[in-house]
């Protein structure tokens, strides 16, 4: 750890090496020929930024409100399974760093430590939990209610995988989870539920996913629980118009899996101004997917986000020092998003508007 970790690509470079070949390709793989996955980062190149000047920037608020709830700067650590794999109780790591840096983490319900181990080891951080809609629903029905019980202030359902996207590396790695590392919050699903080999999650485990999920379903979590709902996956405007039907969905986390569903989709920041569009000031929505750098965050800020979600930069956080990694990565990126908008002429987020980014054609045009 000798060498000074200045930007979210030190981190990939050094978890690079760290880990092995095949846990690497088990958090950083993408589904298919991985064109999705790139176009995540590539897609925020092609943003250009008009700076404003002589905007008197000596002061600057990053901070805002999700559904609510009061955090300090507008970047936060997304859904990932597994996070055993790069550091011992990851999970319990990232929430830490969350909680010490007042922000959000959304814990993945494939997490190495329970719902109630992660909320009991960092208090004060804010904490949401990723949910599928299981088959079994009186088990997701227990689950949602050890959430509430544990202090989570959101479900945000993911609604893009009716079926494992095809992640070539893991297929021919035949990866299957390491016994040591344990997935707690599945205690109690009725094995009668056992899944086909179609329906397993190769990645964590034969825990079955729901091909028969639809809107009525989110309904029926709406009738079960009081916290507000964020649906995780959602890329057109069509299906971002039919959640403003559904009164328990408060928002909408712009993503594509990570790239490691369907390839081939756009990028999330492709997607996001025609869903900002679709729900205006009704939804909260936020993003996630090739966040590497506070400029990403300010162009998503720009095109409508509220608030974006960073899942890779996180685990490579963790594989160089555990949660004081994960704290280093999200201070980097709180420290680049601050001087951006100094650059740029924003002293708060409120000042971060549609016309400071613009795409390569608009200077084409020119």
């Amino acid at each position: 750890m000798s060498r000074r970790m200045v930007c979210v690509a030190d981190f990939e470079e050094y978890a690079n090496k760290k880990l092995s070949r095949v846990h690497k390709e088990v958090i950083c793989t993408g589904a298919d020929q991985c064109q999705t996955l790139q176009e995540n980062i590539e897609a925020f190149k092609r943003l250009r930024i008009r700076p404003r000047v002589l905007r008197d920037v000596s002061r600057r608020d990053l901070s805002t409100t999700l559904l609510g709830e009061k955090v300090d700067f507008p970047v936060g650590v997304s859904s990932t399974a597994l996070q055993g794999l790069a550091w011992p109780d990851g999970d319990i790591c990232a929430a830490r760093a969350i909680a010490q840096l007042h922000t959000c983490m959304i814990v993945n319900m494939y997490a190495n430590n329970s719902v109630e181990e992660i909320s009991a080891a960092s208090p004060g951080g804010l904490k949401w939990f990723q949910l599928y809609i299981m088959p079994d629903r009186p088990f997701t029905q227990r689950l949602v209610r050890r959430a509430e019980l544990a202090g989570y202030k959101a479900l945000v359902v993911t609604v893009d995988a009716p079926v494992p996207g095809k992640r070539y590396p893991n297929l021919r790695s035949r990866f299957q989870r390491p016994p040591h590392l344990r997935i707690p919050n599945f205690q109690g699903i009725q094995s009668s539920a056992a899944p086909s080999k179609d329906k397993q999650n190769l990645v964590c485990g034969p825990y079955p996913l729901d091909r028969s999920l639809s809107w009525k379903d989110i309904d029926w979590l709406s009738s079960i629980t009081n916290l507000p709902i964020i649906l995780k996956g959602i890329l057109t405007a069509e299906d971002a118009g039919r959640a403003l039907e559904h009164p328990g969905v408060k928002g909408i986390l712009v993503s594509n899996h990570g790239g490691r569903q369907l390839d081939g989709v756009p990028a999330t920041i492709e997607v996001l101004p025609e869903i900002v569009a679709a729900v205006g000031e009704r939804l909260e929505v936020y993003l996630d997917g090739g966040v590497r750098t506070g400029t990403d965050v300010l162009k998503a800020l720009a095109l409508g986000a509220r608030a974006v979600f960073v899942a890779r930069p996180a685990i490579w956080g963790l594989a160089y020092n555990g949660e004081d990694g994960v704290a280093e990565v999200l201070k980097i990126l709180r420290n680049e998003l601050d001087l951006a908008m100094a650059l740029s002429g924003c002293r708060c987020l409120a000042e971060i508007k549609r016309p400071l980014v613009v795409g390569e054609e608009y200077y084409s045009k020119l």
